[in-house]
């Protein structure tokens, strides 16, 4: 299951005002310092992707990652869109700011 807050839900149908409304993809990210992070992107769907729509947009996401994480919960602040699921990550290295090879 994939739900979204209210406050993302308006960040999203926002962006897409004047525009072709695309699917949300919610994917796995390899990620840097702190790890694989959930993250989002446009994308197409494909036979193997679960699908959730709210308020008319598509979220979407690999089945078998879907049994993994669910449930996936999509919520903004001011910093951005935070993505949260019972999916087990990062375990990498946290102690860096933000770029580079702080894991040497």
């Amino acid at each position: 299951m994939i739900n979204v807050s209210e406050t993302a839900r308006e960040q999203v149908k926002a962006y897409f005002e004047g525009k072709e409304v695309q699917p949300v993809r919610i994917f796995l990210n390899s990620g840097g310092c702190g790890g694989p992070s959930l993250a989002m992107a446009l994308d197409e769907k494909k036979e193997d992707d679960a699908v959730f729509t709210h308020d008319g947009i598509d979220y979407i996401m690999e089945k078998s990652l879907m049994k993994e994480a669910s449930p996936v919960e999509v919520n903004f602040s001011g910093m951005g869109f935070r993505l949260d699921s019972s999916l087990k990550l990062g375990g990498g290295c946290s102690s860096c700011g933000s770029t580079g090879s702080c894991c040497e």
